[in-house]
């Protein structure tokens, strides 16, 4: 930056700090730091899909797949069966958050059809939102097909080795997992069944304290002291 273009009656402090910030975002420029969470979604970011859990963690998607392009894309391909050069236009060139990538290709995943066939259907009626695009095209909200939707989260987070916390529709399917509610997972069997056996001899322990403190009385009676 040309220094006899910033107003000579700035301050030295200010002048400088001016500098600096132009200095570092050059470097970015260059280095092309910022650009994938300075960009906008072609579509914006607004869901929809009915249900506030998926909602959720499809934004927290978003994050993940801004920062880690490449485990995400390897996910999409080798788990859900999208091609790569697809995964890879839809999240550069054509600028769709990772969160409506994953959905699309989830989606067509449990409608047994290829990843393109959603992908086409969101771009057509995404202003709808996912529920209503789900739900014509047969993924309704409580079927079997919107449960398996949502329970392939879990293990996509477990792929990636990022944490995830379950909702009250998927307690049944993963009652060991964390909870929105709670982030202590749930105990299992046989730590129950642990605590209980310490339980119950804690109170044997105290059954047995007590008799003997109730035999000491009645031998400090001695007889003829009723």
């Amino acid at each position: 930056m040309d220094r006899s273009a910033l107003p000579s009656n700035l301050p030295t402090r200010s002048r400088l700090r001016v500098r600096v910030l132009t200095l570092l975002a050059s470097v970015a420029a260059m280095l092309g730091i910022g650009q994938s969470w300075a960009q906008e979604f072609a579509f914006g970011w607004d869901p929809r899909s009915g249900d506030a859990w998926v909602d959720t963690w499809l934004d927290d998607m978003n994050r993940y797949g801004a920062r880690y392009r490449e485990p995400f894309v390897d996910e999409m391909v080798r788990n859900y069966g999208a091609p790569r050069d697809l995964v890879s236009e839809l999240l550069g060139a054509r600028r769709w958050a990772p969160g409506d990538v994953y959905y699309a290709c989830a989606m067509a995943q449990v409608l047994g059809r290829p990843c393109r066939y959603v992908v086409d259907e969101w771009e057509r009626s995404h202003g709808e939102g996912w529920g209503a695009v789900a739900q014509r095209l047969g993924v309704k909200p409580g079927s079997p097909e919107f449960h398996r939707l949502k329970r392939g989260f879990i293990p996509t987070y477990d792929r990636w080795g990022r944490p995830i916390a379950i909702d009250a529709e998927l307690r049944r399917d993963f009652p060991n997992r964390p909870s929105v509610k709670s982030k202590r997972p749930a105990p299992t069997p046989a730590q129950v069944r642990a605590a209980g056996k310490g339980h119950e001899a804690g109170k044997g322990a105290e059954k047995a304290k007590g008799g003997d403190r109730a035999k000491g009385a009645d031998k400090g009676k001695g007889p003829g002291k009723h």
